[in-house]
C-alpha cells in the first residue's frame, strides 16, 4: 500500500487517539458489556446491545488507526521551504468575490479538520493551489458555482 503523508502533530495526534480508544475506551466498553450482562436476558437488553455496538465501532476506528499510523509518511514542515504551495504550508488566501480572507494549513487526509484550519491535500481547494505562488489566482469548482481565489501569504510552520 502506499504510504500517507502526515505532519508530525498529525501524528502525534492519531497516536494520542489510538492509545486513549485502546487503554481507556476499550476497557470501560468491556466494563459496560459485562454490566449488562448482568442484568439478564440480553435478547431483550438495551443497554447490551448499545455496549456491543459501541464496542464494534471501537474496535473499528482502532483498526482504522492502526493501518494509518503503520502507512505514515511523517513529514516535518518546518523543514520544507520553498516559494510554492506544496503539502505542510499554510496558505492565506481571500475569495476574490466576497474579500473575505482565509487561512488553511495543506495536511495528509488523515488529520484534514476544516474546524482547525487543516485541509486534506486531496481537497479540490488544495489541489488547485498546488503549485501556486504568492499573488496568484485560481479558480476552484464549487457546489454552487466556481470561486475565484488569490493567494496572499505563504508559509511553512
Amino acid at each position: 500500500m502506499d504510504k500517507i503523508p502526515m505532519t508530525i502533530s498529525g501524528h502525534k495526534d492519531l497516536t494520542e487517539e489510538y492509545r486513549r480508544r485502546t487503554s481507556e475506551d476499550r476497557p470501560a466498553i468491556i466494563a459496560d458489556i459485562s454490566e449488562a450482562r448482568a442484568h439478564g436476558d440480553l435478547s431483550e437488553n438495551a443497554e447490551y446491545h448499545a455496549a456491543k455496538e459501541q464496542q464494534s465501532l471501537n474496535e473499528g476506528r482502532i483498526k482504522e488507526l492502526e493501518t494509518l499510523l503503520a502507512l505514515a509518511e511523517i513529514i516535518d514542515v518546518t523543514k520544507i521551504s520553498g516559494s510554492t504551495v506544496k503539502f505542510g504550508a499554510t496558505v492565506k488566501l481571500v475569495d476574490e468575490d466576497s474579500e473575505k480572507e482565509k487561512s488553511y494549513m495543506i495536511v495528509g487526509d488523515a488529520e484534514a479538520d476544516l474546524s482547525k484550519g487543516r485541509i486534506s491535500i486531496s481537497s479540490p481547494i488544495a489541489r488547485a493551489m498546488i503549485g501556486k505562488s504568492i499573488g496568484d489566482s485560481f479558480e476552484v469548482a464549487a457546489p454552487g458555482g466556481s470561486k475565484s481565489y488569490e493567494i496572499l501569504e505563504l508559509k511553512f510552520v
